[in-house]
């Protein structure tokens, strides 16, 4: 009576592990060839990412190597022009106090120049000025203490030496 009817058994122990056997049977089956292409599939693109990860490493380690390689050139550069920029300081220094050593002196040898002109016209002024009071102070001396006649006397006296240093040439 059983047999032809639609139902179900409500017995655990006799259904369960004959049900589960069946169903685990039939998914290991069929479904064998399903989940191994899922895992298939999936190893593949593990595999694939680990590959391109390799090689991103791989060109990331190469970039960072040439960028080493740039930096040491441009580190090396970079000491070079801070020693021949070193040098040139100090050469543009020496020659900057060479130069500045020339201009002073220089002006040494002008000031020294000045000072010899001014001495040398002061010096002229100041004979000048003692011939001009000697002079005034001897032309007042001989106009006070000459008078006419002595005047004459002397003049025809000069006259005379005039003449005889004439006659001897």
């Amino acid at each position: 009576p059983l047999a032809g009817s639609f139902g179900f058994n409500t017995d655990i122990l006799a259904t369960n592990p004959i049900n589960l056997s069946v169903v685990i049977g039939v998914l290991i089956f069929f479904g064998k060839g399903v989940l191994s292409d899922l895992l298939d599939n999936r190893k593949q693109r593990i595999l694939k990412t680990i590959r391109n990860s390799e090689e991103l490493r791989e060109a990331a380690i190469e970039q960072l190597e040439k960028a080493r390689d740039r930096l040491r050139k441009v580190e090396m550069e970079a000491d070079r022009y801070r020693v021949n920029g070193y040098s040139e300081i100090e050469r543009e220094k020496s020659n900057l106090i060479n130069s500045i050593y020339t201009t002073l002196e220089q002006l040494e040898n002008y000031k020294n120049e000045t000072i010899r002109f001014e001495q040398e016209r002061v010096i002229h002024q100041a004979r000048q000025r003692v011939f001009q009071q000697a002079l005034q102070g001897a032309l007042g001396t001989l106009n006070s203490c000459l008078n006419n006649e002595l005047h004459l006397r002397t003049i025809s006296a000069n006259i005379g030496i005039f003449w005889t240093m004439k006659e001897r040439k």
